[in-house]
Formats: C-alpha cells, structure tokens, sequence
C-alpha cells in the first residue's frame, strides 16, 4: 500500500502589493551589493519577523531606474499575523521610497509570476521644450512635439502575438522573444504623454525600445509604416535606441478575480 504524501508544513503563503520609486535602486531582483528593491523588501521582512532570511518571489522583475506600482510577490511562512500587521509591520523596516500597499493570504496553487494572466506597464513622457524637474527621475521627456495619429496607427502593428525580436535587449533571458501584446494605449494630458502596454509577458527592454521607435514616429522622423519593417526585421538594430527607464512604471500583473486581489494602488492622477 502506498505511503501517504507528507503534510505540508503548518505555514501559510502571504502575497504582498509592493510600491517603490526605482530611481535609487539597482533593479528588482537581488544583487551581491544589496542595492535592489528585492533586497530591501526581503531585509525589512526579516526584521519583522525575527525568525532567520524571507524569501520572496515577484510577479515581474523590473530594471534600474523603473519604478513600480504595484510588484505583487509571495512567500511562505509559518508565523500567524493579520494583514495589516504585513503592511504595518514591514513598512516600519522599509526606506521612505519603499512601501508594501496591502497583504493578504493566498491558498499554496497561488504563484506570484506563473498565476498571473497579464502584466502592465506604463510609460509617462513630458513633451516640454525645457527638461523636467520636480518629476525629474519619475517621467521621461521629449523636447519635439509629438503627433498622435501616426503613433496610434504604428502601435496597431505591434497588437497580438509577434516575434518581438527587433525590440529584445542583448541579455534578455526570455526562453523566446515572441510574446503576446494584447493592448498599447496612447493618451495626451496637457504636456504629459501616457502609453499603457499590457501583454502576456515582456522581453527585456521591449518597452523602452518600443517607446523610442513610437517617439522617432510620433516626432516625424519616420512614418507610421516604419514600425512594420522594424518588426519584420527581427533584428535590434533595425530598431530606435532604447529609451530611458525615467518614466516606466510596472502597474502590477493582472490575476483571476476569484483571488480578489487589489488591482490598484492610490498613486498621483496622472498616473494611470
């Protein structure tokens, strides 16, 4: 007769809705300097729960300088604690531009990354004749004007399942560059530029390569059309310069709704 499987451990899996401003950080992921936002969450949960290291998996790991609004990530532990107790507890070991937004307790199927349907992204862009300031480090900036039309026309092209080839960074780890674009939304707010992406999943540094031929287009440089040979070229260099993570924000990963997890976090109005 079969033995039966071992019991699981009296623990439980904790998601956590992370924001953070990327500017002063190396990245998500965690580093041997320890100058990642990984490594700040992970150094402030050990403090909280004075029990040995925590170990968290993210929904989506973002580069140096992209700012995040809501990385969910998990882990497991066996400590009892509400969910206020997560986010107060936490955000008492975290620096000022860190904050966990809420926590809750999700069955053990629950996987940060492999549980989520899509990801979002959003890249706000100050259109000015003079650089910014008060946003500087939270908004990319452009000083030609844009024209909208021919953006929208060339942002149809990269819409459903492609070989992004042309927009993948040369150390990207994806297993393969095609992905699945789903939506690419583009909105003016008086001088401020907002381009929404959701898709699947996303190369290293497809975004920013995107934006810099969207902006090459957008500014007159090369015509809508252009976006297609680019595409169809499957080659980086085809593509504009990769444009500058200032303004790139992850708005977090998109799951079923039985989990009733937060899709949101407050944050200012011209962010979506």
């Amino acid at each position: 007769m079969p033995l039966p499987p071992p019991e699981r451990p009296s623990q439980s899996r904790i998601a956590l809705g992370v924001s953070y401003n990327g500017r002063a950080y190396e990245g998500w992921q965690s580093q041997v300097g320890g100058r990642t936002v990984q490594d700040q969450l992970e150094l402030a949960l050990a403090r909280f729960v004075a029990q040995g290291e925590v170990k968290t998996l993210c929904a989506g790991r973002t580069d140096s300088g992209v700012h995040g609004l809501m990385q969910v990530v998990h882990f497991d532990t066996p400590l009892e604690r509400d969910e206020n107790a997560w986010v107060r507890g936490t955000n008492r070991f975290l620096p000022d531009n860190i904050a966990v937004q809420w926590a809750r307790k999700v069955p053990f199927s629950f996987h940060a990354r492999a549980s989520a349907r899509s990801r979002r992204y959003a890249y706000i862009l100050l259109e000015s004749p003079v650089r910014p300031s008060v946003d500087a480090g939270q908004v990319g900036w452009v000083f030609r004007p844009l024209n909208q039309e021919p953006m929208l026309q060339a942002a149809q092209t990269l819409l459903g399942e492609h070989d992004f080839t042309s927009f993948r960074a040369s150390q990207c780890q994806s297993h393969s560059p095609v992905k699945h674009l789903l939506r690419l939304d583009i909105a003016r707010r008086g001088n401020y530029w907002r381009f929404e992406f959701e898709a699947t999943a996303f190369l290293h540094h497809m975004i920013r390569n995107i934006m810099g031929c969207l902006i090459a287009i957008g500014n007159g440089k090369y015509p809508a059309s252009w976006m297609s040979d680019v595409l169809q070229a499957r080659d980086r260099d085809s593509a504009a310069p990769t444009f500058p993570p200032d303004g790139l924000y992850f708005l977090g990963p998109v799951y079923d709704a039985e989990l009733g997890l937060p899709q949101r976090t407050p944050t200012f109005d011209w962010l979506p």
